[in-house]
């Protein structure tokens, strides 16, 4: 059946053979062929905006990188928890800096500063400080972003800071240099090295974050950095294993199994864990 059948008055003389979608089929492949062409991966610039912050200790306001939590993508994180998100580490923009005074904390701790803290921290961080600038870059190095993570550390002991939260710092500390260690070659001897020292350090602020923690059990009450106690009895139970510690991670592990407020992916990445510290204990 000829669907143009009728045109021939208009002096026109469409063919049965003529496909009425032809075109749009060609020209949408064509299009999706482009689009898929012009895909690009989207750059760390991309996931960054800049907000105004009073500082809480020298009341001045300044800028700092914030991430767009809106574009973030997350991913599956390492079984210690560390977070990863697609194309940006977004542990590097989890610190606010004050340039003038120094005063320095994760983002979540910034504007929780006491007058008495903040006091400690005009006569032990800011009489000494430097007035700097942020780094002149649209994004943060790992070294620059580990740097204002040790400034943070610091100022957490100046101001008297709880130890979960010190532990805590130390512990993004740990995982930003084990980000850093991730994005380092080794072809060389040079580099080789480079990534081994990397390696200790991570370790050993990772020693840190585990004792503090330990400590922080002992005498505080949760939430603990804005986590429960079962994330951080397996958080504990992880850091345990890794040192070789079972009788502590097992401690810690059967406290999260027999949790009723345990999420069910929580147990499910404890009974993995608990499977690897069986299979560990058989082999010695």
């Amino acid at each position: 059946m000829n669907l143009f059948s009728g045109l021939e008055k208009f002096g026109l003389n469409p063919t049965e053979s003529m496909n009425l979608f032809e075109e749009e089929t060609k020209e949408a492949t064509k299009k999706a062929d482009g689009e898929k062409a012009e895909e690009k991966i989207p750059s760390e610039e991309e996931f960054i905006l800049e907000k105004s912050v009073r500082c809480k200790a020298c009341d001045n306001v300044f800028k700092t990188k914030m991430i767009k939590n809106g574009r973030v993508k997350r991913l599956e994180p390492d079984k210690d928890l560390r977070p990863r998100f697609q194309y940006i580490d977004t542990l590097k923009y989890d610190i606010t800096s004050c340039p003038v005074c120094g005063y320095t904390a994760m983002n979540r701790y910034f504007d929780q500063l006491t007058s008495a803290q903040a006091k400690l921290i005009r006569e032990g961080i800011s009489s000494q400080f430097h007035k700097s600038e942020e780094p002149d870059t649209p994004v943060y190095s790992y070294d620059v972003a580990v740097d204002r993570y040790k400034l943070s550390l610091v100022n957490t002991m100046v101001k008297k800071g709880k130890d979960s939260e010190k532990a805590y710092t130390c512990l993004k500390i740990a995982w930003l240099l084990r980000g850093k260690g991730e994005t380092m070659p080794e072809n060389t001897p040079e580099e080789k090295q480079a990534k081994e020292e990397c390696k200790k350090e991570e370790e050993a602020f990772y020693q840190q974050a585990f004792e503090g923690f330990m400590k922080a059990t002992a005498k505080e009450m949760y939430p603990m950095c804005g986590m429960e106690q079962s994330t951080v009895d397996y958080l504990i139970s992880y850091m345990a294993y890794h040192f070789g510690k079972y009788e502590i991670a097992s401690k810690f592990l059967a406290s999260v199994l027999s949790s009723a407020a345990a999420s069910r992916r929580m147990k499910d990445m404890a009974l993995d864990l608990k499977e690897d510290i069986i299979a560990q204990l058989r082999k010695k």
